[in-house]
């Protein structure tokens, strides 16, 4: 089943959330909306305001008010992808030119500062503090994440544990938010939030892992940018970490640099394909969609829940 049908049912809610995406980034500055435009219409999954609405429904369920949340979340979501592409010097997102290659880093660096100010006005909608605080915490350590990737490139010496930690700021802890503030926004009770956090957080990791093996494994044609770039751009990933536990491999990879060409990029690529890397990180990524349903289970049945639950099955076999 392909992932847009597992929430069809939502697919209503799903289209004022569209609208109120293109509506919050209308500005009268014509290059700044028309750069903002370029990355919402470039489309994506919308895994988040789909985890957002999804809780929403353990709670009192009311897409005018949960709606915010939503939208605000894929705000962030795409203004980190915007200031990313500038960081990684990306020329595709999403099979389409990056908002830094079609204008220039100091485009995309402000636009990617408007979506997420307008990220935070929406949310001004949200008449919950404690929704407010677990979004700027979320911030604050999606921000380390970031630094923390840019810290770590070419850092060949670092280990599972560092790794571990960056995808958690990076990925995880935004899609746990996504779980936990659709539950909190629709007045949810708190072991039922809880458990949607850390649905979320295992979700998140096992989708972040999928990210990094589908990176080596995938074609540009399926993700939309070119395959193997997070080792061209130095990110070391959970693949190369464990491939490095070979001495041969281990002396090919800490040979990569920032002038590596693309032959020698593809024969490292190659050599990680034919190891162990790519199943033993799936292993790990099951371990954690394992968590995942298990959190799962302490939850009221009913639609909601076996859509998340079909959601993160798909996550963890996605191929795209």
């Amino acid at each position: 089943m392909k992932l847009k049908m597992m929430y069809s049912f939502l697919n209503s809610d799903l289209q004022i959330i569209e609208n109120e995406l293109e509506e919050t980034i209308q500005t009268e500055r014509a290059l700044l909306q028309e750069a903002s435009l370029h990355l919402l219409q470039a489309g994506g999954k919308r895994i988040r305001p789909v985890f957002v609405l999804l809780a929403g429904k353990f709670g009192q369920y009311d897409i005018h008010k949960i709606k915010y949340v939503a939208v605000a979340l894929e705000l962030i979501h795409m203004a980190s992808l915007v200031h990313d592409d500038v960081i990684d010097d990306a020329e595709l997102r999403r099979g389409k030119p990056t908002i830094k290659a079609k204008w220039d880093n100091r485009i995309a660096m402000y636009t990617g500062d408007y979506i997420f100010a307008r990220s935070l006005e929406l949310m001004t909608m949200v008449e919950n503090i404690e929704a407010h605080q677990i979004l700027s915490n979320t911030i604050v350590e999606l921000s380390k994440g970031e630094i923390e990737q840019i810290r770590d490139k070419y850092n060949y010496d670092q280990n599972l544990r560092v790794y571990l930690r960056r995808i958690k700021r990076k990925t995880a802890l935004l899609i746990a938010a996504s779980c936990q503030l659709g539950a909190v926004s629709a007045s949810a009770p708190s072991e039922i939030h809880k458990s949607l956090f850390w649905f979320g957080y295992y979700v998140g990791m096992s989708f972040q892992i999928t990210d990094d093996i589908l990176d080596f494994t995938g074609t540009e044609e399926q993700l939309g940018k070119p395959a193997g770039g997070d080792l061209w751009q130095g990110n070391i990933t959970l693949p190369v970490l464990y491939a490095m536990e070979d001495f041969n491999l281990n002396q090919k990879i800490r040979a990569i640099h920032e002038n590596s060409t693309k032959e020698e990029i593809q024969g490292i690529i190659d050599s990680i394909k034919k190891s162990d890397a790519i199943e033993r990180s799936f292993q790990l990524s099951d371990r954690y969609l394992n968590k995942a349903f298990k959190e799962l289970e302490k939850l009221p049945n009913g639609i909601a829940k076996r859509t998340f639950n079909n959601v993160a099955k798909f996550i963890g076999k996605r191929k795209y």
